[in-house]
């Protein structure tokens, strides 16, 4: 499969190395606006900036060799073209109350769906308890955890992911660089 970015509305994201078992999870993407330390839940939409909506890859065999071995998994999540997202948009530009859909869908099959409300933790939740472990900057991504369905992606699959009225994440699967 060639992937040719003018002939395509979805970029083209390649295939990784070192593995053959590639996943997929659709997650919300929080965009930290307003860094800090130990921020109260009650506090935490003030540091929030807006929202994306991502598909967080994972090479799934190496993160379970890393596991078997009791090592970390780093390499398992965190390689070129590992999150493909969508455009940030301003949470006071965004509807994402707790009915708000997340879709994640593979060549036009759905293959994981929920809502904003059965995340195990809130925004707010999140951000906080981030908080009391690392110090937030302006700028950062996080992303808040995936529903049920991931599993694998092969080169060719053309995957969408939405949330809301946030704007949707497509890209294609492309070769091996």
């Amino acid at each position: 499969v060639v992937c040719n970015p003018t002939s395509s509305t979805a970029p083209c994201v390649p295939y990784p190395p070192a593995t053959s078992s590639l996943h997929f999870e659709g997650e919300l993407v929080v965009a930290v606006g307003k860094g800090g330390l130990r921020i109260p839940v009650d506090d935490a939409m003030d540091h929030v900036y807006g929202y994306s909506i991502g598909c967080d890859l994972t090479r799934r065999d190496l993160q379970a060799e890393a596991k078997k071995m009791r090592r970390p998994w780093d390499a398992s999540k965190g390689f070129d073209h590992s999150c493909p997202m969508s455009p940030v948009v301003p949470k006071e530009d965004a509807t994402l109350d707790g009915d708000a859909n997340i879709q994640l869908d593979v060549n036009g099959s759905v293959r994981q769906q929920s809502t904003i409300g059965a995340m195990i933790y809130s925004v707010p939740e999140i951000v906080s308890n981030l908080s009391q472990l690392f110090r937030l900057q302006q700028g950062d991504l996080i992303l808040t955890g995936t529903p049920a369905g991931v599993s694998d992606l092969n080169v060719g699959d053309k995957v969408t992911v939405t949330c809301g009225d946030l704007i949707p994440c497509n890209f294609v699967m492309g070769d091996a660089e």
